[in-house]
């Protein structure tokens, strides 16, 4: 059975662009971006992804893309259009950001060590280190700190400076605070003292410096080393993160490592190898042992079996023969097939897999828009505590002590870290959506990844989704005789040539196999859920439900009547067909069987011990439907469904206030599937159901639907845990600094340690098993 494509079709008012961002500092950058590209007209929607890097656009089609760029390089960032072209470019300049990153480090750290050396003079127990007086003097201080705060710290004022440009606020405004507040306070000092001992100039001998090292003060304490530590600080913190944060988006690198750089494609009477993009339909591609497959195609010659591991969770390699269906990024095993391109660059279904996971990696779930909205007030807010706190302490506290009062005051700008709380949803969902990706699971969007949490029942249709969808005729009986049985069998056979549904390709097949040949069809009429209708010659034809056929006046032959209920209670599904002209018509019954899916009783029984309830919703009988139902585990069977009376089931468990999914995989399925809180298609199922469905399961394996659950719950106790950590760390952090007991540079070794905390917790996802 071919695998449809899962991405979704672009709408034709809108058009949509990704975009790889460079110069974000911390979550409420990409808040920024995202609430100035929102403002910009002819934009309908902008999705910026802090994690990731990335901003997701939806814009009219009378908007240029320039136009787009420029907003972003307005608002101080840069960005380019993200695509697999461009994949290269972006991660070159991303490495290269991060080198220069690495550099800045280094070079603070040279700097900023000695003065983290002089803090041995305020700690007791290591009094016993010599200190040379140098070190203590206010001008070698000077000299140390300046490059720091100036040309190190210049990405951070840059941040602010643009931040405080756009009417917004962000980390950057706190570290500048902090580390300006306790430099220029320095810096006023060593120009009063300097002046006063005739020293500005560097003039004066260091031999007064000297009773510094016999514990002799003369000089007024200094804060250049907290502003050189601070930021060398959350400079290390930054360093970490970024590389943490690399490892949180392997799962998709490696959905782009799958692509074969080259292939063999026959040019004449030659096989030539050429780059994989250069690939078009219809061209023959030999594939030897052990190579990856470059695009999806059709096995032409040879027998071999392929790892399809990598995008559908199977495990074992599956076995491929002439006219088997082969995916591109999957791995021949032993044998050499030639392949007939069917599908090529953006239409493959890795493709469209990559497109899903960065689709929803780029959206928001609703955790996140809490989030934004703290973030959006947290700065501020912190600001104002530091500058109460400050006066607190220089007025009531320890009145006139102006650098107790500024110290307390630094801590708090400093310890506040609204980073953690940016990272804290967009991280996690790196990591869960890739582990997704991993089994065969494409979330479509951050929201079904957050509801798959909360489901208490889910609905299930029978066919293709508890069954295998390959049904097959096992019995069929007619009200004639002789060579009319098969020319009924044939008559019925050519209209249901003309219908998608699987009992219909099921029939046509029995039929095939009788040699029987088709004739053509006239004025199809296909009622979902019913049957169809139509002609074939000077026959009338209409095959489908009991239901269907008496709704248009035909009464059925009792005998054949009889011998459907055998059959239904025997648990097969039975469909009627009668055929008519002038005054003949022939009646006939076919009853279909369809195996059920391995693992799908295994995956109710699992789905049942985590307490949510399963129940079948289903066009078929109630006979049938009951016996498939006893057969995998579900009590609760609703049969004999249309399309809309599956959607109205879906309501009613809704106004009970129960949160429902619906798995299905035919067009009859869409309303219901569009209609739950949750819609889980089979990926081997109609592009409709696709496309109505949240969660795509590659395989269509009831397995991963477990998975699903797992992976889902697992996801969002790890963004609460990161919520808590980050919001806990914050409301205990800013009091403690508040009162005295943190000193600044140690603030910032915190507020360093929590975004960090925040990004290991999310990689220890991929630790847990589902």
């Amino acid at each position: 059975m071919e695998t449809k494509s899962i991405h979704k079709e672009l709408n034709t008012a809108n058009k949509e662009i990704t975009l790889d961002l460079f110069g974000m500092t911390c979550a409420n950058c990409a808040l920024r971006i995202e609430k100035g590209l929102n403002k910009e007209d002819g934009i309908e929607e902008a999705r910026v992804n802090f994690a990731r890097e990335t901003a997701y656009v939806k814009y009219r089609v009378n908007l240029q893309k320039d136009t787009i760029l420029e907003k972003v390089k307005s608002l101080g960032y840069s960005a380019s259009e993200h695509s697999a072209e461009n994949k290269s470019k972006s991660e070159d300049k991303h490495k290269a950001e991060l080198n220069k990153l690495k550099q800045r480090l280094l070079l603070s750290a040279a700097l900023s060590l000695p003065l983290l050396y002089t803090m041995v003079s305020h700690v007791s127990f290591l009094s016993f280190l010599p200190l040379p007086p140098i070190l203590m003097h206010p001008w070698f201080q000077f000299l140390l700190a300046s490059p720091i705060q100036f040309w190190i710290g210049f990405p951070f004022i840059l941040g602010a400076y643009r931040a405080l440009r756009n009417g917004s606020s962000n980390m950057d405004v706190l570290v500048v605070m902090g580390t300006s507040a306790a430099y220029f306070y320095s810096l006023g000092f060593s120009i009063i003292e300097g002046y006063n001992q005739s020293d500005i100039f560097f003039l004066n001998s260091f031999e007064h410096y000297e009773h510094l090292s016999k514990g002799h003060t003369v000089f007024p304490a200094l804060y250049y080393e907290t502003s050189a530590v601070l930021l060398t600080i959350i400079l290390v913190g930054k360093w970490i993160e970024t590389l943490v944060r690399g490892k949180s988006s392997q799962a998709i690198e490696a959905l782009f490592n799958l692509k074969a750089p080259r292939a063999l494609i026959k040019k004449q009477d030659s096989w030539v190898e050429v780059p994989s993009e250069f690939i078009k339909v219809k061209d023959l591609i030999m594939v030897k042992a052990g190579e990856k497959i470059p695009t999806d195609s059709l096995v032409m010659e040879g027998n071999s079996s392929v790892d399809e591991s990598m995008l559908t969770g199977e495990s074992l390699p599956v076995d491929k023969k002439k006219d088997s269906l082969v995916l591109g990024g999957t791995i021949n095993g032993s044998g050499t097939l030639i392949l007939e391109a069917q599908k090529v660059g953006s239409e493959t279904l890795l493709a469209s897999i990559i497109r899903t996971i960065e689709d929803a990696q780029g959206s928001k779930a609703p955790l996140q828009k809490i989030a934004d909205k703290i973030s959006g007030i947290f700065v501020p807010i912190v600001i104002s505590i530091s500058i109460l706190d400050f006066f607190i302490w220089f007025l009531f506290l320890e009145p006139g002590n102006i650098p107790g009062a500024l110290e307390k005051a630094i801590a708090i700008l400093v310890i506040a870290c609204p980073c953690a709380l940016g990272l804290a949803t967009p991280v996690s969902l790196l990591v869960g959506t890739g582990k997704a990706a991993s089994k065969g699971i494409l979330f479509r969007n951050a929201e079904s990844l957050e509801l798959a949490s909360s489901i208490q029942t889910i609905a299930f249709d029978k066919t293709g989704t508890l069954t295998e969808g390959r049904p097959f005729v096992v019995n069929y009986l007619t009200n004639t005789e002789g060579a009319k049985i098969h020319n009924f069998l044939q008559i019925v056979a050519s209209l249901e040539s003309g219908s998608e549904h699987p009992l219909g390709k099921a029939l046509l097949t029995y039929a095939q196999q009788q040699s029987l040949g088709l004739l053509p069809f006239q004025d199809i009429q296909i009622e979902s859920g019913g049957g169809l209708s139509g002609r074939i010659e000077d026959w009338k034809a209409m095959v489908g439900k009991l239901t269907y056929l008496e709704v248009y006046g035909n009464s059925f032959d009792e005998k054949l009547k009889d011998q459907a209920s055998i059959w239904e209670k025997n648990g097969c599904t039975v469909f009627y067909a009668i055929i008519s002209k002038e005054n003949e018509i022939q009646q006939g019954i076919f009853a279909m069987e369809d195996k059920l899916k391995p693992g799908s009783i295994q995956a109710i029984q699992d789905l049942k011990q985590m307490g949510i309830e399963p129940i079948l919703l289903t066009g078929d009988n109630l006979v049938t439907a009951q016996k498939i139902a006893e057969e995998v585990g579900i009590d609760t069977v609703y049969s004999s469904l249309n399309p809309l009376d599956k959607q109205n089931w879906i309501r009613k468990f809704q106004a009970q206030n129960r949160k429902i999914a619906m798995a299905g995989d035919g067009i009859n399925d869409a309303p219901a599937l569009a209609s739950a809180d949750l819609g889980i298609a089979m990926g081997k199922g109609t592009d409709v159901a696709i496309e109505a469905a949240g969660v795509v399961l590659v395989k269509g394996d009831l397995e991963r639907l477990v998975d699903v659950i797992r992976i889902s719950k697992n996801t969002v106790r790890n963004i609460r845990q990161n919520f808590f950590w980050a919001l806990g760390y914050n409301a205990l952090g800013i009091p403690i600094a508040g009162i005295g007991l943190l000193a600044p540079w140690l603030s910032g070794a915190a507020m360093a340690f929590s975004s960090i905390s925040v990004v290991l917790n999310a990689l220890s996802l991929n630790l847990k098993k589902d």
